[in-house]
């Protein structure tokens, strides 16, 4: 099986044609550095899903880097634009455990992003890293929810604490909490209903979760993720700052990473919302949702030779 690196390189592919090839015909033949270089490349960045605003920023960036390297050569750019996206995603950050007791991950979304598929994949992960884990099937919403996160339970060896439908997700959130903490459990990861057309009740139902949990566990809930799928593009974007503002989201899961010419979203979401993006799904496969490396990204974006991996 190919290495994880080698996979990611692969799923950005499209990513890479769209995004990173307009980019080198921008620099590409040039024998200057000039006004006209810098809002093309602008245009370019906006067009591949990056976002105005982070767009802007690299773009001025760019040019101190250029001023302060003294480069002419516009075919030196490449380089420096990767590493400048590099810098931007910032530094690898992994999930935020509590310092005792079991640790509360509550996972928020709309519907249709692979929320629940996400939830299964990373109590597998957890699972093999010697957690015990339990799965709350906080959205209630639908009956299909629950039956699908039993599903994941099974697949992972994750237990499934669950309410019937319709029933109040706070109190499914308790039941789960005082489960963890009769068993021994390490991470409950709490699924959320992803409906979004009236964002006053979605808040007041968060809100109410996180009271719950707050109340029994102190801290909690310790990491709030939203997943997002990689090819809405910029209507991920819209997602994260609406989710920032309703939930206080601390990471981000991108899935659907592979195969989608929108990659370049991931950009967008960090500039724009400074949320740190933890998680990627490149793939169907229970093994397929990784911890995100900012530097790897970067390099498997801009088509890099595969390297020595540590997964």
């Amino acid at each position: 099986m190919a290495g994880f690196f080698a996979k990611l390189k692969e799923g950005l592919t499209k990513t890479r044609q769209n995004f990173v090839g307009k980019v080198e015909e921008v620099f590409t033949g040039r024998k200057k550095i000039d006004e006209e270089l810098y809002e093309e490349l602008e245009e370019v960045l906006i067009t591949s899903d990056v976002g105005v605003n982070t767009s802007f920023e690299l773009v001025e960036r760019l040019r101190k880097e250029v001023k302060q390297r003294k480069i002419s050569d516009p075919n030196e750019l490449t380089g420096v634009l990767q590493e400048l996206i590099a810098e931007l995603l910032g530094e690898e950050t992994g999930i935020a455990f509590a310092k005792q007791g079991p640790s509360i991950i509550l996972v928020v979304g709309v519907n249709g992003v692979g929320k629940t598929t996400t939830i299964g994949k990373l109590a597998n992960w957890l699972k093999k890293d010697g957690k015990r884990v339990l799965l709350a099937a906080g959205d209630t919403f639908r009956a299909a929810a629950i039956d699908q996160l039993e599903v994941w339970g099974e697949r992972s060896g994750a237990e499934v604490i669950k309410q019937r439908e319709g029933a109040d997700p706070a109190a499914v959130a308790y039941d789960a909490v005082q489960a963890a903490k009769s068993r021994n459990v390490d991470v409950v990861i709490v699924d959320t209903a992803g409906r979004l057309h009236n964002k006053v009740n979605l808040m007041e139902e968060l809100r109410k979760v996180k009271r719950v949990m707050e109340r029994e566990i102190p801290g909690a809930p310790h990491e709030v993720l939203l997943v997002l799928d990689a090819t809405t593009g910029q209507n991920a974007l819209q997602q994260a700052k609406l989710f920032q503002e309703v939930a206080g989201v601390t990471g981000i899961v991108l899935t659907k990473l592979d195969g989608t010419a929108k990659g370049g979203v991931v950009i967008g979401i960090q500039g724009e919302t400074r949320i740190p993006v933890k998680w990627i799904g490149i793939g169907e496969g229970m093994e397929d949702l990784r911890p995100f490396v900012p530097e790897d990204f970067a390099a498997a974006l801009f088509g890099k030779q595969d390297k020595e991996e540590s997964f």
